[in-house]
Order: C-alpha cells, then sequence, then structure tokens
C-alpha cells in the first residue's frame, strides 16, 4: 500500500482552472504520430504563461499533481492511443511512491496504460539534488513510466543530467533547432547530441521545427522524432490525428 508523505496531506490545492492542449510528436520513419505532450492552457484557451506565473512554492506540490490528473482524465476522454508525455516537476516531489498516488489513481479510473506514459523534466528547472531525481526517475521506471529529458541543450546542467539521470528520451531545445539550416555550429552541435544518445542508447526528439528547411538539415543529421509548428499546433482538449499530418 503506497503511504502519503505531508504534503498530501497538508490541504493545500491549485485553485486556478486550467486544462490541457496536446501537440503531437511525429515519428518521420514510420510517417505516424508516435506521442501527444499535453500542455497546460488556460480554460478558454489561454497560454500557459498565464497558469504558470500563478504557480508559488506553496502551490507548486498541488499543481504538479493537478496537471498529471487532468493530461491523464482529458486523454482517456479523447481515447489517446498513442504515447501521453506529460511535464513534472522533480523539486515538487517529496516521496516518490507516495506522490505518484494520484497519477496512478487517475490512471486506473480511466483505464490509461501506465507503460504508455512518459514524464518530461525541464531543464530550465533548477535541480541540485541529482540523487533524488535519480530516485524518482528509478521509482517511476519501476511503475512502467518513461522519463524524457526537455528542452536539453538551454540550460547550463544538460550534460550532468545526462550522465547522472540516463534518461529514455532527450528532447533538443528549440534554440538549437532553430534556424539550424542557417548556422553550421548549431549543425555541429545538433550531429554531436544525436551521436552522443545514439551511443548511449538514448531516443532523440527535436523540439521547436517550424521550417522546411529546418526539417531537412534535421533528417539528414538523422533524427527520427520531430514536433513542432510545421507539423501541428497545440489542440485545445483535442487531439490531431494521422490523416490530418502532412508528413513531408
Amino acid at each position: 500500500m503506497l503511504t502519503q508523505c505531508g504534503r498530501c496531506n497538508d490541504g493545500v490545492t491549485f485553485d486556478v482552472p486550467f486544462t490541457m492542449a496536446f501537440q503531437p510528436v511525429i515519428d518521420l520513419e514510420l510517417r505516424r504520430i508516435h506521442a501527444y505532450e499535453a500542455l497546460v492552457r488556460g480554460p478558454e484557451n489561454q497560454s500557459a504563461a498565464s497558469i504558470l506565473s500563478r504557480v508559488t512554492s506553496e502551490t507548486r506540490y498541488a499543481f504538479d499533481q493537478a496537471c498529471r490528473v487532468r493530461a491523464i482524465e482529458l486523454a482517456g476522454r479523447l481515447k489517446l492511443d498513442r504515447r501521453l508525455n506529460i511535464n513534472f516537476m522533480p523539486n515538487a516531489v517529496y516521496e516518490p511512491s507516495a506522490c505518484i498516488r494520484a497519477t496512478l489513481a487517475a490512471a486506473e479510473r480511466v483505464g490509461f496504460p501506465c507503460d504508455r506514459i512518459t514524464f518530461e523534466i525541464t531543464e530550465d528547472e533548477s535541480i541540485s539534488d541529482h540523487a533524488h531525481l535519480s530516485r524518482i526517475i528509478d521509482y517511476y521506471r519501476s511503475r512502467g513510466f518513461l522519463v524524457a529529458l526537455d528542452d536539453f541543450g538551454a540550460g547550463a546542467s544538460g550534460l550532468n543530467l545526462l550522465a547522472n539521470i540516463h534518461p529514455d528520451i532527450v528532447k533538443i531545445d528549440i534554440g538549437l533547432v532553430r534556424n539550424c539550416d542557417r548556422d553550421r555550429t548549431r549543425q555541429i552541435i545538433l550531429r554531436a547530441m544525436l551521436s552522443v544518445c545514439r551511443d548511449l542508447g538514448i531516443k532523440v526528439v527535436a523540439e521547436g521545427v517550424e521550417r522546411p528547411e529546418e526539417l531537412a538539415v534535421l533528417k539528414e543529421a538523422g533524427i527520427r522524432f520531430v514536433q513542432g509548428f510545421l507539423f501541428a499546433r497545440p489542440a485545445f482538449e483535442a487531439l490531431i490525428r494521422d490523416e490530418d499530418i502532412d508528413f513531408r
């Protein structure tokens, strides 16, 4: 039986209304949608920033828990049949086995398989305790979840995180993808990242693909999975399907 940590019992809730939009991750090789990332939105499709700006240190845990549950419930309602990517805040996880309770309960309630859920860690979040993060990841994997390192290349600790937590997936930050067709330095860095991840057995997703020229460079580098406006914008409380995608 799972126990509870103090934050599960402290009565703090996140009372700001919010919901989710879903953006597909594209498998270029199979020419199909591989996964959907759940992205926070306001109840009338307001930006993520309008919600995230209202998260405080006191409500961080409650918000993280509410996001997981909302994403899974919507995925169940929409009959999502691919992987579901959920962003999570490692600093909001106190005891992995306790803090996963609401996630497991939501998945069971709507019949969504845990082995189709990927948790995305944002490199931008300040993570000082890598040992604690490793414990979280180890426990999540034991429950069937995958773990992705999001926005890789945007923060200062990317290579350390890569070495210490060995994620299942790395999502290359939009800052390295944007205009990569016009910048030889970015092309060299992208190829190096892909080589390292390939040697480590880590799947790579290029985020923020907006132009055909960028896609051509990514394909040439050998990247199989991409995400970005070139293929689809996030769909508010809805799923874009394979037949709606121009796989180019």
